[in-house]
């Protein structure tokens, strides 16, 4: 459960970061997952960056009968998302985020809405919750978000590269205002962060990978009035620690 004064957080800021939600041994054991696991690896596309790097990325809909769908569907995740958006939610997609030693590309401004609106959801009424799966800082390329930035509602997006970026032109208005914020994580710390938070990473230009695993969430209500992509309101089953445990403790046999 989030405490008064982390919604309030949230509600002010767009973001709240909870450390240390997941253990060590837990983030471990889903990274050795996803480098086993074939249907992740096929997967994987890449978004190019303005100076030619290359971020990697892994995307479902549906959260799967593994490890994976274990940590979407974590009462860790779903308790507080749920809190912070005031009514019943759904999955509505997950993606690893393979930010590679000295090639994993920068991302661009961008709110997540930015691109959500245009999958028939009526109103931002959705959150992301990046699971820190190495230590992320600003040597290889961190999150950094504009506080209160989710105030200003839904921006207009184009291509930014081989991107689709927020509208510069307001963006740099608001870095006249105030530097962003560089969401420092350690592994097993989770940032969740509003839908329509401005957000974006440098390159990593560091020796060290930087992988998140980020799980989204619609409110039920806001389920999209059309089939466009992703995933429509389904009830979601929560996954019980015992489960995910049970999993990890496979691993270690295997």
């Amino acid at each position: 459960m989030l405490s008064a004064a982390e919604i309030q957080q949230y509600q002010v800021d767009g973001f709240v970061l909870r450390c240390g939600l997941y253990a060590a041994e837990e983030v471990s054991g889903l990274i050795r997952f996803a480098q086993q696991d074939a249907d992740m690896m096929a997967r994987i596309t890449g978004r190019m960056d303005t100076e030619g790097n290359q971020t990697k990325l892994s995307l479902w809909d549906d959260p799967p009968q593994n490890l994976f769908g274990f940590f979407a569907r974590s009462q860790r995740l779903v308790e507080p998302a749920t809190q912070l958006l005031g009514e019943e939610i759904y999955h509505y997609h997950s993606k690893m985020m393979l930010k590679e030693p000295r090639t994993g590309g920068a991302w661009e401004w961008h709110q997540d809405y930015g691109y959500w609106y245009n999958y028939a959801c009526l109103r931002p009424a959705m959150i992301s919750c990046l699971i820190a799966l190495d230590r992320a800082d600003r040597a290889n390329g961190c999150l950094q978000v504009l506080p209160g930035s989710q105030r200003l509602g839904r921006i207009d997006h184009g291509k930014v590269a081989g991107q689709t970026g927020a509208d510069m032109e307001r963006v740099n208005v608001l870095l006249e205002q105030g530097p962003p914020t560089y969401v420092e994580c350690e592994p097993g710390d989770v940032l969740f962060f509003d839908c329509n938070l401005l957000h974006r990473s440098d390159a990593n230009r560091s020796d060290r990978s930087r992988w998140s695993l980020i799980c989204c969430y619609n409110a039920r209500s806001n389920s999209p009035y059309k089939q466009v992509r992703h995933s429509s309101y389904q009830p979601l089953e929560i996954s019980r620690d015992e489960q995910m445990a049970a999993a990890l403790a496979e691993l270690v046999v295997a």
